[in-house]
């Protein structure tokens, strides 16, 4: 933040940083002047005021700008961009602030002699002064001078004064004293564009030394324009300060959101690459068990083939030729691999009882119905009972079959429920369009989805019980994160169509305790 102290020297500062900061200092000045007509013409064209309670624009702008000039500064703002509407887009740039279009007020009704006048002005300098406009109007629409009084001996009248004082909308502007002074603390100026106003003394400076007023003998010598001077350069020191600091706040808060948005964009990212690092670990384990259940297939064709064989041998050759010592060697070979078989079998329900960690659901169905297609091939029970135990079902033929066709759905359940969970934006309604198709295996595909997924899907259907629109009796809050509104709580006690009204609780101890929102610009009020 650049200030200036009285102990400092010219030579200390830095010319380039300096100029740029008093040219961006005027330039926020200007704007932010321009802004304000931009808001008040809003405030009095739709009657924002009178949400207040305020009964016209007049009372509101007595009441609530005091400090900054009460109504007869806005009307003398709106003034100033009735003359900037009025004029062509090539030359609106040449009005720099709203001071500069006082004398060029009384041509707006003439919109030719107002392009003239601002034409004129602007051919002798770039951006022309208020002084300028006032000079180029009296040349387009001349007016005729009062003649001074100066019959009347009461009275001593300066040639030409200047507005001096910065917070007074005519600042800058030059004029001449041709009437008495009503009082001894004021004169009554006339400036060039024939407005006559009643200005303090102290707000005025001459080319004399000292205003004199005999009506009331008193006069204001040299010493008090020296004090006045000191105490404008005192302020015009402070503004240059407070603007400083404007700029700078403005320039900081702009920077800390940039930061926000960076670390926000920055933490999605890193949200992002967890989530991919977790699914590809998860295709890893999905390819790990694929090719486990592709070995085990390969060993049950490789047995499938090897009683084919068997079974093909015996029957491709008569009986009597193989002799009894064929037979009973038939019967060994076929006995050994049924023992085996049901070695097998007793392991599988061991493994039914504590089933694997991982690929658990496919692997089971798979040995399920190996076990069932095993059973109904030898006719053996406990092939049966662990069929049962490790599908889930009764050990029946009919149950385990009816069981195992449950399963098989698995897979296209699991993936057509998290396509839709995928979705930007997936509602309730979406998820259970799906899901009620896979209802009967539930609990089966609830087992299969992350965390994640079924927090989303408790999430939708809580939000689904909740009403969808904004209207009379909501409990609100602002939806823009970056308002203080953001967290606090409010009660929709009206609905305008498009706008509800909103009352606030924290409101509840100021004057205004209602504000009008569109329903895009609220949420429904969650608690912290």
């Amino acid at each position: 933040m650049l200030t200036l102290n009285r102990s400092e020297t010219t030579s200390a500062l830095d010319y380039n940083i300096l100029n740029t900061s008093i040219q961006d200092t005027f330039a926020a000045i200007d704007r932010f002047e321009w802004q304000a007509i931009e808001e008040l013409r809003v405030m009095r064209n739709n009657g924002y005021y009178s949400d207040a309670g305020y009964a016209s624009f007049e009372d509101y702008c007595e009441k609530e700008l005091t400090k900054h000039g009460g109504y007869r500064r806005v009307r003398d703002l709106l003034s100033a961009k009735k003359v900037v509407d009025t004029l062509p887009e090539e030359l609106r740039e040449k009005i720099t602030k709203p001071s500069q279009t006082r004398s060029l007020l009384r041509l707006v009704k003439t919109p030719d002699k107002l392009e003239q006048a601002v034409a004129i002005a602007a051919k002798e300098k770039p951006f022309p002064t208020a002084a300028d406009f006032a000079k180029a109007v009296q040349q387009v629409a001349p007016t005729t001078k009062r003649a001074a009084k100066s019959e009347n001996p009461k009275t001593q009248l300066c040639n030409s004064v200047t507005v001096s004082q910065e917070s007074h909308p005519r600042y800058g502007d030059s004029g001449v004293i041709e009437a008495d002074a009503p009082n001894h603390w004021q004169q009554i100026v006339t400036f060039a564009d024939g407005e006559r106003l009643l200005i303090n003394n102290t707000d005025l400076t001459g080319l004399n030394d000292a205003i004199v007023s005999e009506s009331s003998g008193r006069t204001y010598p040299k010493e008090y324009a020296e004090v006045i001077a000191a105490l404008k350069e005192q302020h015009q020191q402070e503004l240059e300060r407070l603007y400083q600091e404007l700029r700078i706040g403005l320039q900081s808060e702009a920077t800390a959101r940039a930061e926000a948005q960076v670390q926000e964009q920055i933490q999605s990212l890193q949200n992002l690459y967890k989530q991919q690092k977790e699914q590809n670990i998860q295709l890893q384990q999905r390819l790990d068990e694929m090719e486990s259940l592709r070995q085990l297939e390969t060993e049950n064709q490789q047995l499938k083939q090897r009683i084919q064989d068997l079974q093909n041998a015996v029957e491709q050759r008569p009986s009597q030729q193989w002799g009894n010592t064929m037979t009973q060697q038939a019967t060994k070979a076929l006995n050994k691999q049924v023992k085996q078989a049901l070695e097998k079998t007793i392991d599988l329900r061991s493994l039914a009882a504590e089933p694997p960690k991982e690929n658990a659901q496919e692997c089971l169905r798979l040995m399920g119905m190996a076990l069932k297609n095993l059973a109904s091939a030898m006719n053996n029970t406990q092939a049966l009972e662990a069929a049962a135990i490790i599908l889930g079902s009764e050990p029946t033929p009919i149950a385990i079959a009816y069981r195992a066709e449950q399963l098989e759905m698995l897979p296209q359940a699991v993936s057509d429920i998290r396509q839709v969970l995928a979705k930007p934006g997936c509602s309730w309604q979406e998820f259970w369009a799906v899901a009620q198709e896979y209802e009967v295996i539930k609990s089966d595909y609830w087992g299969e989805l992350t965390t994640q997924e079924t927090e989303l899907i408790t999430a939708l259907q809580t939000a689904s019980s909740q009403p969808d629109t904004i209207g009379i009796g909501s409990i609100v809050a602002h939806a823009d994160p970056y308002r203080t509104l953001y967290v606090e709580r409010g009660e929709v006690v009206e609905d305008l169509g498009e706008e509800v009204v909103v009352v606030w609780d924290h409101w509840k101890e100021q004057s205004k305790k209602t504000d009008r929102y569109f329903r895009d610009e609220l949420r429904f009020w969650q608690p912290q």
